[in-house]
């Protein structure tokens, strides 16, 4: 019923993987690059990678295949949908409650990820206010830098440090930043549940993805594991700052797919590049009004058919399932290759 990952094998095709110096060079520049040249970079490269790889992105159709034994999700409903957010600035922190309430108007809960030491300090008031509303918060990565696995040393550093976060808010869940992962290093964190895969996207500076629209276990050390909670909508700076997108129609597209196949709709936005008023002039940003269109969309187009659980609601559900062995539990390898083959 539950499918469990040898980490390491197949998370990311051979062919993808991109040199760690590469990456420490990048993130080392990108502080004192001017935007508008990062920017314009990122969208030549964008245009070629869509056209090199438009037979399995958005949708790779062997993605949509179920877990062996998959019975479904509960009460019968058709598909999950789950809201997260990364918070990477102060620009972001200070919408976090605009956000939170188009969301509450709605109906629809979600997840707040805040990075622990960042350039804003995360109050415990708003932590407070917002599980008091029936959200959920979770860290993202230590410092928004991308310097996370540079090294082992460096991880395993960084993860005492993070682990203290995530005790002091009472926070299960993680997602490190730029979606950059280690599933075997991960562990380290003892955390409920991560969120830093994909189930493809060839414009992560980790491209690739895990090949699922299903949450999965990943094993550890001791019997323990953690929840692999993979997002399956496109990101929004991808889909709006640099596809420079007019509409939700990929979004769409991409949900009603899932929906036919009975996976996890799992969308990250994030209040940094959320513009709400329309007048503004504000840079890197897009209406809000195409994140309200997604909600309303699930809202009208599948009423009473989806399941709309926090992140650690779903992945406390999927680890007690796991967990009980009601269902034989199999060993899978998810990793998708961008080149057609799987």
């Amino acid at each position: 019923m539950f499918v469990s990952v040898k980490t390491g094998l197949g998370i990311r095709s051979k062919s993808l993987k991109e040199p760690m110096l590469a990456r420490r060079i990048y993130y080392t520049m990108k502080p004192v690059v001017p935007w508008s040249i990062r920017i314009a970079l990122r969208r030549w490269r964008a245009c070629q990678i869509r056209k090199k790889f438009k037979h399995v992105w958005p949708i790779s159709d062997s993605a949509g295949k179920p877990p062996l034994d998959w019975a479904g999700w509960p009460n019968g409903k058709k598909f999950a949908f789950i809201l997260t957010h990364d918070v990477e600035g102060e620009k972001g922190y200070n919408k976090v409650g605009q956000l939170a309430e188009m969301e509450r108007h709605l109906g629809f809960r979600s997840s707040f990820n805040f990075v622990p030491e960042g350039e804003y300090r995360v109050q415990r008031a708003l932590r407070e206010e917002l599980e008091r509303g029936g959200f959920e918060v979770g860290v993202h990565d230590l410092h928004h830098d991308g310097k996370l696995y540079n090294s082992q040393s460096v991880f395993h550093k960084r993860a005492q440090r993070i682990k203290g976060y995530l005790r002091e808010w009472n926070a299960v869940g993680f997602r490190s930043a730029f979606m950059l992962h280690n599933l075997d290093w991960l562990g380290e964190l003892e955390v409920l549940y991560d969120a830093s895969t994909f189930d493809i996207d060839p414009f992560e500076p980790q491209p690739g993805g895990v090949n699922t629209i299903f949450p999965f276990w990943v094993p550890g050390k001791d019997g323990k594991g953690f929840v692999e909670l993979p997002y399956t909508l496109a990101q929004d700076s991808t889909l709006f700052l640099i596809l420079r997108a007019q509409d939700i129609e990929i979004w769409k597209t991409k949900i009603d797919w899932i929906a036919e196949r009975g996976g996890m709709v799992l969308v990250n936005v994030h209040p940094d590049y959320v513009r709400f008023e329309n007048g503004s002039s504000e840079r890197a940003t897009f209406l809000a009004a195409h994140y309200e269109a997604l909600l309303r969309y699930i809202q009208q187009r599948y009423q009473g058919e989806f399941w709309a659980p926090l992140p650690k609601e779903l992945a406390m559900w999927f680890k007690d399932k796991h967990e009980s062995k009601s269902a034989p539990s199999c060993t899978g390898r998810p990793g998708a290759n961008l080149n057609g083959t799987h």
